[in-house]
């Protein structure tokens, strides 16, 4: 009987095509047996895209990933059997990033909480701002401070790395913004003087806008949000138009820059000449966190994980560096646009289509309390939400649908970063810990223990292979496989 129900199987034939996230048919219609792997799957994938070196991929049938055979995906989606099969297939990244297991370092110096860290874009520096008004810079592969720089008198609220890695910019309560050098440690140019209270955020004009990353936006407290030139030390813009506090800047990839405001609106601006194009309203309190899914793209600029992290290609052509942020930007936005998602005191999320839409395309419900940051992974796929009601909510991209709730924390969760790979996600916690988590299977893979006190911040870095972080104990902590 076996051996009749396995012939019968192998008799069973499926009628597929495959198809882009962006909806663009590959070959022709193919007959497969349902018994086809997922090997198979992607040998035929890399055989219909004339791929030179084989590619991993992910296939979907209705949302429904296939994991082992064609037949226990259509099984699953209940799809009628006897129509044309549409395989959505989608890129994988090509390297792996090792899960982060142990902490490699802690590195004291900061004389207050550490509240920002990040990597620059290529990987090779790293800065933190603290409560002590000072930016440090540490070399990440002797894992030591590098330099200490002076010149804020006031808490280092935020900083934020150029696109091309040359300029940190950070800002502080007094509402100053100080551009440094990584390789010198010495401040450029004048301080940015011109915000009446805080500094909240700062976003820089995506490289592949501008190679000279010279055009910085920075949202303050006060209401108002200026865009400097880092160069000349001055205000080119100030856009105004929140009434309340501005919590966020981000600046798109597309001329738009999106801002989020504690009147509970997002406004949606043009970068140029600082025009209101429309107002998003939804939410019931403040709007504390922004994210695009094209975040991680523009926070690279021309740098390539993939390729040699040695070579320093921005001096070699900055026209072809810029063509190749340029291409990589448009195949992250091909499938959906630029894609943004908001996160309130209301304890929700909004999902937008910020350059066409006025309208949510998803309200995102779930979380118990206020939703502290959002995020969504480099491939642009899944969304990522931290909360103060102590756990992570996955959801998808593309349609804000729920994936998973993750948990672990027993305290709030302040901020989660993701590998950039997208198959690995970390986050930083008010009881002291950081966790990682497995985005495969959605479930916590390590327990990491270390810090005296809450984390405020961490960071993964862009080439994946170290995170960072730092919070109310004062201490730096780098984090490797």
């Amino acid at each position: 009987m076996e051996l009749d129900t396995t012939e019968k199987n192998e008799e069973k034939r499926l009628l597929c095509r495959f198809k882009s996230e962006a909806g663009e048919v590959v070959g022709d219609i193919m007959d497969l047996p349902v018994g086809c792997s997922l090997q198979q799957l992607t040998l035929i994938c890399n055989a219909l895209l004339d791929q030179e070196e084989p590619v991993p991929y992910l296939f979907y049938i209705n949302d429904t990933e296939i994991t082992s055979t064609l037949d226990k995906a259509v099984n699953i989606s209940n799809i009628n059997t006897e129509e044309v099969v549409d395989i959505i297939y989608q890129q994988q990244a090509v390297f792996r990033v090792r899960p982060i297991t142990r902490c490699t370092s802690s590195m004291p110096g900061h004389a207050e909480a550490v509240i920002s860290v990040s990597f620059s874009p290529d990987g090779k520096h790293l800065a933190s701002g603290s409560g002590d008004t000072t930016v440090r810079f540490w070399d990440v592969l002797t894992q030591t401070p590098h330099y200490t720089c002076k010149g804020h008198k006031n808490w280092v609220l935020c900083i934020s790395w150029s696109p091309n890695s040359r300029k940190l910019a950070s800002a502080c309560k007094d509402g100053r913004i100080i551009i440094w050098d990584p390789f010198t440690g010495k401040q450029l140019g004048k301080t940015l003087v011109g915000h009446k209270q805080w500094v909240t955020s700062l976003s820089w004009e995506p490289y592949h806008q501008n190679t000279d990353c010279r055009l910085l936006a920075s949202s303050s407290k006060d209401g108002d949000v200026k865009i400097w030139d880092t160069v000349l030390c001055q205000t080119l813009l100030t856009i105004s138009g929140h009434i309340k506090s501005v919590t966020v800047v981000k600046w798109g990839g597309s001329g738009l820059i999106y801002t989020a405001s504690q009147d509970r609106t997002i406004k949606v601006w043009r970068a140029k000449d600082g025009i209101l194009c429309r107002t998003l309203e939804g939410h019931a309190h403040w709007v504390n966190t922004l994210a695009l899914n094209t975040d991680y793209i523009l926070r690279i600029g021309a740098f390539d994980p993939v390729r040699d992290t040695n070579k320093d290609t921005l001096d070699e052509n900055k026209s072809k560096s810029q063509e190749f942020a340029h291409k990589r930007y448009k195949e992250v936005v091909e499938a959906c646009g630029e894609r943004l998602v908001s996160g309130s005191d209301d304890f929700t999320m909004f999902l937008w289509d910020p350059e066409k839409e006025k309208k949510p395309l998803a309200r995102l419900t779930g979380h118990q309390q206020l939703v502290n940051d959002v995020k969504f992974s480099p491939d642009g796929r899944i969304l990522a939400s931290a909360s103060f009601d102590k756990s992570i909510k996955l959801w998808q991209a593309k349609t804000g649908k729920f994936i998973s709730t993750l948990r672990g924390h027993v305290q709030a969760v302040y901020m989660v970063s993701f590998s950039a790979d997208s198959r690995l996600m970390v986050s930083g916690s008010a009881d002291s810990t950081l966790k990682l988590w497995n985005l495969k299977t959605n479930k916590l893979e390590y327990d990491l223990p270390g810090h005296g006190d809450e984390v405020y911040a961490v960071d993964w870095s862009t080439d994946g292979s170290r995170v960072a972080s730092g919070g109310k104990d004062k201490v730096l902590k780098l984090w490797q496989n």
